[in-house]
């Protein structure tokens, strides 16, 4: 017999020491709310140097763990992990068959990569209790076309990777913007061919009517006035759908997971195309949206009973000395959510516990690289974070109660 369950999710874990000694009290406080819930999720960025090796496919942003800081995220509590994110393929495919054997060794429910495109897209499984819980893991970039996982050709082998959502940057510009770009690129005389070269390692981008330009690996369209737009592939969307609603099958509680660095231009504020799709998703049977990808949080939506959490920021945020572009308060702020669900998988409450990684005295700092574990925000920080989450939200229609720095949504079908 069913009955009712608890989901964590925290902000996402870029992870790169091993934090299972830490002693702090305040980092016991939450460790100890993520073990109590029956599912416990994050968003594991980085990539596993493992026994298949390896080697850096970028120079800037670089970033690789030993397999301990699974045990560290088992210690912490979690059992569910996204793998899906830009860091996935930072060891390249010998990366990606790391991760991927070391966190099945441990029994972790995962999804978001694999050894192909079909095995990439498939949903992680795993039973919790009586129930079965599913997760689908996308990555919608942006990041090169070698990132993403392939299947078989006549003329191509398979490629170990990222499971990718299609999606494409067009920059609609006036008229007056439009022929200022045409007439650079036939001031050098440039061709489609060297065009095409500047997309690589993308595909060469497809211009869809006479009023559009590839402008050395980037479209703009020509229209009434300025705007960026960001255009997701219809039939790989219903592709994603088409798995969720697969796997949404009597008794089947699905998380469907989103990792995008598409922000807008303040990256608090949730992309239009971010918000259909997670609709899309709780439509096609999703239970729960979550995304990372901007690093700060961002608001809280209910739709169809499900709850969608745009954006979560950082739970575990481990930087190197030499990253010093990381000032912002925000990156070092979040909360934990405890979502409270019935038996028959209807949310009930969420539970929002603000946090701060390294603690309130350090927000002032520059020592970016000593923030290893988060602390529950006390006081007035705490009470700031949830009062300026539930002002967003708000515009989503959630109603956030803050009493004594802890947040509540109460909900009702």
């Amino acid at each position: 017999m069913l009955s009712p369950f608890t989901l964590v999710l925290t902000g996402q874990s870029l992870i790169h020491h091993d934090v299972r000694q830490v002693t702090d009290e305040g980092f016991a406080a939450i460790k100890e709310r993520v073990q109590q819930a029956d599912i416990a999720f994050t968003n594991f960025e980085t990539t596993v140097f493992g026994r298949h090796g390896g080697w850096p496919m970028k120079g800037s942003y670089f970033g690789c763990s030993k397999p301990e800081v699974l045990d560290a995220l088992k210690d912490i509590g979690f059992n569910a992990l996204a793998l899906s994110n830009n860091h996935a393929f930072d060891l390249g495919p010998p990366g990606i068959l790391s991760t991927l054997e070391e966190v099945a060794a441990r029994g972790f429910l995962h999804a978001g990569i694999g050894v192909d495109a079909t095995d990439a897209r498939r949903p992680g499984l795993k039973a919790v209790g009586p129930r079965t819980v599913a997760l689908v893991a996308m990555d919608a970039g942006p990041g090169p076309a070698t990132m993403y996982a392939a299947d078989a050709t006549d003329r191509c082998p398979s490629r170990p990777g990222v499971n990718g959502l299609d999606v494409s940057r067009l920059f609609e510009v006036d008229h007056a913007a439009f022929a200022s770009l045409a007439g650079i690129q036939k001031i050098f005389r440039s061709n489609p061919m060297e065009r095409a070269n500047y997309a690589q390692p993308h595909d060469p981008p497809t211009l869809r009517s006479e009023g559009e330009i590839d402008f050395y690996g980037t479209v703009f369209r020509r229209a009434a006035d300025n705007r960026r737009r960001i255009v997701v592939d219809e039939a790989n969307l219903q592709d994603h759908l088409s798995t969720i609603r697969r796997t949404a099958t009597e008794g089947v509680f699905v998380i469907a997971y989103l990792h995008h660095h598409h922000w807008e231009p303040s990256w608090r504020e949730v992309p239009a195309w971010v918000q259909a799709l997670a609709r899309a998703c709780v439509d096609a049977g999703a239970g729960v949206f979550v995304s990372h990808g901007a690093p700060v949080l961002q608001p809280i939506e209910i739709y169809r009973g499900a709850p969608i959490f745009f954006g979560l920021g950082n739970f575990l945020f481990h930087l190197h000395e030499d990253e010093v572009n990381w000032s912002s308060p925000d990156v070092w702020k979040s909360v934990v959510a405890t979502c409270r669900f019935d038996a028959y998988a209807k949310l009930q409450s969420i539970d929002l516990l603000p946090i701060v990684i390294g603690g309130e005295r350090m927000l002032d700092a520059n020592n970016y690289h000593d923030r290893i574990f988060p602390v529950g925000a006390l006081g007035e920080l705490g009470t700031e974070i949830l009062r300026d989450l539930a002002v967003r939200s708000k515009l989503h229609q959630v109603s956030i109660d803050v009493d004594k720095g802890c947040g509540i949504v109460r909900y009702q079908q």
